[in-house]
């Protein structure tokens, strides 16, 4: 298994050589990872769980992990025009036409942010109330029965953050959707938060989506080879434990 990482890497500069211009390298070796920034996970100077767990999965293998930071709608197009190779932190398939491994490198833990005098939601029932979640995140097409419903204007996208609770306590909507580390940032942002409660909807797995060209599948290759033996014996708990997040991954591990 080393020999083939160490041959995928190898591979990896060849294209790199042959296909500059095409894929966008700037670099041999090198894979260009962009994401969104959120907070102790893809910090902007390069820290962050997310960060530590993709360079424990490239760099062993010979390919440094160039990060960058972009709205999460603008990492997707960064991609798509082989500006990078990979955007950080997309559901599965959630773009066609671009390239998924079968590993996941994280779940995002998905919560429902409201006021605490409604009724809870649950994961059967939430098509049921008036969502709104981040532009870009396609939430409609993970929550069951919601895939509808930004064109009947029953759910909403918005553009930042910072305008949700106002929403909530003036209900124009019922719930916010989003990771917990999200939602508990904007709870932070509450003057009450004891007028708020989250509520856990359902887990969905995190992965590197790849452009559709010979790097990109290069890169995948070489990512699932790497998570075949990382996501079994333990080499990533340190880093979850680091940054107190639940690991996601157990010595019976499977791709989702």
């Amino acid at each position: 298994m080393a020999i083939r990482c160490v041959l995928l890497a190898m591979w990896l500069m060849l294209a790199g050589s042959a296909g500059a211009v095409e894929a966008g390298a700037d670099a041999h070796g090198q894979v260009r990872l962009v994401s969104e920034e959120w907070i102790d996970y893809t910090n902007a100077n390069g820290t962050g769980l997310a960060w530590d767990v993709l360079r424990k999965v490239f760099e062993p293998a010979g390919v440094e992990v160039k990060a960058q930071t972009a709205p999460y709608s603008r990492s997707v197009g960064l991609v798509k025009r082989g500006e990078a190779d990979a955007w950080v932190g997309s559901y599965k398939d959630e773009e066609e036409d671009n390239l998924y491994p079968r590993w996941h490198f994280d779940v995002d833990h998905i919560y429902a942010l409201g006021l605490a005098s409604k009724p809870a939601p649950t994961l059967e029932d939430i098509s049921k109330h008036r969502l709104a979640w981040v532009r870009g995140y396609d939430f409609q097409y993970y929550l069951p029965g919601t895939q509808d419903c930004l064109k009947a204007q029953h759910c909403r996208e918005i553009q930042r953050r910072e305008g949700i609770l106002p929403m909530l306590e003036h209900n124009r909507v019922d719930f916010y959707i989003d990771a917990l580390t999200e939602v508990d940032y904007v709870l932070e942002q509450a003057s009450n938060p004891a007028l708020f409660r989250r509520t856990h909807i359902i887990e969905l797995p995190l992965y590197l989506a790849f452009g559709d060209n010979e790097r990109g599948k290069a890169l995948r290759a070489l990512f699932d080879e790497r998570m075949d033996t990382l996501a079994r014996n333990g080499e990533l708990k340190p880093i979850f434990d680091h940054w107190k997040q639940p690991y996601p991954f157990g010595s019976g591990s499977t791709p989702h």
